[in-house]
């Protein structure tokens, strides 16, 4: 198989879809791997690596869009990007849909087969392809909220780990799961007061069991949150639901309980995010203030430490990609129901359920079209 591997141009995105030593796996498979010039860069890797690893560098993303049969990236196609795709291609990237009815609106257009890294399931119902990214994003929320909290960055000036004599900063934590377990490890190693919110009983014992004394637990609903949220320093959304878009649990109208200068950051923006106030930011302008409250929701938080996400990224998609490229994705979903769990687009429809369902699409289920 032909597999290309654009550069990213989303803003301020340094990660790639294949890393130099994944590159060489996939033509020691005896694929091609075509790699646009500069693709790299962002984690220090040169034309060369690549060159050495048997690549072949382009010119421009151009020949990979109109040659290559399986795409690779790692964020969702923009609009320039998703003009280029075609009818019978396979990409392989995140997608995050359910919230963005252009890109989906594009990829059924396009024909395009689409693989979503965040919709890929493991045996125990995980979310294997976006678990690094999660663990990355959930300990940088916590270093993006501590930066926020600083008055010179419109913040009301605590430290979240206060010092001897001076009360720590709270921390909530909504969502219990591999992005809010990471921010609470963060903040409690910061030493920050820190308290998590879940509805699952389960995952409210795990994670109690595991912070002990040094965090706190509650039920998440709305008298508590809102007890919550109203004293906090520093509030974290770390909700999700597998391929749809993410329930707003914070209102506005909450807001005008909060502490001027204290800080809403949004992990789950990707999926339309759960504060009702967050609109998606960029590195280059990552906060907003409404009623006084400071808003991170950069859409693409791990690009920020691109090396350490592209490798541990590489880890979990490498072995997928590997098995399509020798298999065919068709061959490959067949035999790993887990894989086919990350069909989103195929040939004009919408072959995941949630999607479909939020955006007003008809759903094509993915064993009708395996069993093509």
């Amino acid at each position: 198989m032909r597999v290309g591997c654009p550069t990213e141009i989303k803003n301020h995105e340094y990660r790639v879809g294949l890393t130099p030593e994944s590159a060489r796996e996939l033509v020691l498979q005896d694929n091609e791997v075509w790699i646009q010039s500069g693709a790299g860069l962002g984690i220090g890797a040169t034309d060369l690596e690549y060159e050495a690893a048997g690549a072949r560098i382009t010119d421009g993303p151009d020949p990979i869009f109109a040659e290559c049969e399986m795409v690779v990236k790692v964020k969702e196609p923009q609009a320039e990007e998703r003009a280029k795709l075609r009818e019978g291609q396979l990409l392989y990237t995140y997608l995050h849909l359910a919230p963005d009815a252009p890109q989906t609106a594009d990829l059924v257009k396009s024909g395009v087969t689409a693989i979503a890294y965040e919709t890929v399931t493991g045996r125990n119902g995980s979310l294997p392809l976006l678990k690094p990214m999660s663990q990355v994003a959930g300990r940088m929320s916590v270093q993006a909220g501590a930066s926020a909290l600083e008055k010179a960055h419109g913040g009301r000036g605590v430290l979240l780990g206060g010092v001897p004599g001076v009360m720590p900063g709270k921390v909530i934590v909504i969502g219990g799961g591999v992005v809010g377990f990471n921010a609470a490890q963060m903040a409690v190693g910061l030493g920050a007061d820190v308290t998590i919110f879940d509805r699952d009983p389960e995952v409210l014992e795990k994670v109690g069991t595991h912070f002990e004394a040094r965090a706190s637990t509650r039920f998440s609903n709305k008298a508590n949150l809102d007890e919550a949220v109203c004293e906090a320093d520093l509030v974290i959304g770390a909700v999700l639901i597998p391929g749809a878009s993410a329930p707003k649990l914070v209102s506005r109208d909450m807001l005008k309980c909060m502490k001027p200068g204290s800080v809403l950051v949004d992990v789950a923006i990707d999926q339309g995010g759960c504060f009702e106030t967050s609109r998606a930011t960029t590195h280059a302008d990552p906060t907003y203030v409404v009623d006084d409250v400071v808003h991170y929701c950069v859409a693409n938080m791990p690009g920020a430490v691109a090396r350490t996400s592209t490798y541990a990224l590489n880890n979990v998609t490498l072995p997928h990609a590997l098995r399509i490229a020798r298999l065919g994705w068709k061959e490959a979903m067949r035999r790993d129901p887990y894989l086919a769990e990350g069909l989103n687009v195929h040939a004009g429809s919408v072959t995941y359920e949630a999607v479909a369902t939020e955006l007003g699409y008809d759903y094509r289920a993915v064993a009708d079209v395996l069993a093509e």
